[in-house]
């Protein structure tokens, strides 16, 4: 499993949030998925959504799983910012 591509936005959203960044993932040799969106929650939590599909979530993740891609988004977040 491995980040593809990560695009920094540290935007504000409407609802008090802050979308961090955009990743793009590879799962396995078989799976990808793109525009995952790491937020700042307004508690100071960082969490990993995949995109909607109208008003839909187009995917879930176990927590398990959710922890693993959120630490992979904030080490390349990380990475981005310290260039």
């Amino acid at each position: 499993m491995r980040v593809l591509y990560m695009h920094r936005l540290d935007e504000p959203q409407r609802d008090g949030h802050t979308c961090l960044c955009t990743i793009d993932v590879e799962l396995n040799e078989h799976v990808r998925m793109y525009a995952l969106r790491l937020l700042r929650m307004r508690d100071g939590n960082t969490l990993l959504f995949a995109p909607n599909a109208g008003k839909r979530r187009s995917a879930t993740f176990s927590p398990a799983f959710a922890a693993r891609l959120t630490d992979m988004a904030l080490e390349a977040y990380s990475q981005a910012a310290a260039a």
